[in-house]
């Protein structure tokens, strides 16, 4: 069998048939070894970006369920922390003015439940004109919705006092982790990556340094409103981009069909 096998390999040498059909044979032999050769080198590309990937989106989700759990801890147990929190809120309140406290309800307005659900129609609306996608909603939703439970559900467990500095804290529920800090970090980094799709590697970098700066943003308004602690807005990040990254790998990392750009 290997001698028939070798035997026929042989018989179908290229340069065999080259030798035998002339020239107009061979630049057509070696046009095709060249667009193998292309394609080749084109899968591998994607293939290595696509792991690569796939390979940071698994270190933001492990890396940030890690930090929430760590913070989760510490809160409770290391009197450290607490006085990092509690320096950090003072020198907040210190710092406020009428003015910059304008501002800063401004920004923190950006992970409010109510904003970011007319920003998830404004997104969604606009990405569905150009691509018509429901894997889009679902994962937006996903994200969004997601995230929002989840926090809550840590709240619940954790049950820690806000600040007292401010009188308004007395309205609101528990304080750990963030609500607008990870609804924004979750939000916002879906957008980023939404709104990619397509692009080139500044614009790509320009969305994404956008998400990220706009979610610190909203988590640094929190803690200089005195309705958070510093690691509340920590924890909110860590969990907004963990989620993420979560719903990024479950839907594929940019959820399109394959004949999208």
């Amino acid at each position: 069998m290997a001698a028939a096998a070798g035997a026929y390999v042989t018989s179908q040498d290229p340069f065999r048939a080259l030798a035998a059909s002339g020239p107009g044979f061979a630049a057509t032999v070696v046009k095709r070894r060249e667009a193998t050769r292309a394609w080749i080198a084109t899968y591998r590309h994607q293939t290595t970006v696509a792991w690569l990937t796939f390979g940071a989106a698994i270190g933001v989700f492990v890396l940030g369920w890690l930090s929430v759990g760590l913070l989760a801890y510490l809160v409770r147990e290391n009197a450290t922390v607490e006085r990092i929190d509690s320096s950090v809120a003072r020198w907040g309140d210190e710092q406020a003015t009428a003015f910059s406290e304008g501002g800063l309800k401004v920004v923190t307005m950006l992970g409010d439940n109510r904003v970011v659900a007319a920003l998830v129609v404004l997104l969604l609306a606009f990405d569905w004109t150009r691509r018509r996608n429901p894997r889009v909603v679902l994962f937006v939703v996903a994200a969004v919705l997601g995230v929002g439970a989840i926090t809550i559900a840590i709240k619940v467990l954790m049950d820690r006092a806000r600040p007292t500095l401010n009188p308004v804290t007395d309205t609101l529920g528990p304080s750990f982790p963030s609500g607008h800090t990870s609804l924004a970090a979750a939000f916002f980094a879906a957008a980023a990556l939404l709104l990619s799709r397509g692009r080139g590697k500044r614009a790509t970098a320009a969305l994404g340094g956008a998400a990220v700066g706009l979610a610190v943003a909203v988590a640094a308004s929190r803690v200089f409103l005195d309705v958070h602690w510093f690691t509340d807005v920590l924890a909110g990040l860590a969990l907004g981009w963990a989620w993420f990254a979560f719903c990024a790998i479950a839907f594929g990392g940019i959820p399109r069909r394959p004949q999208e750009a």
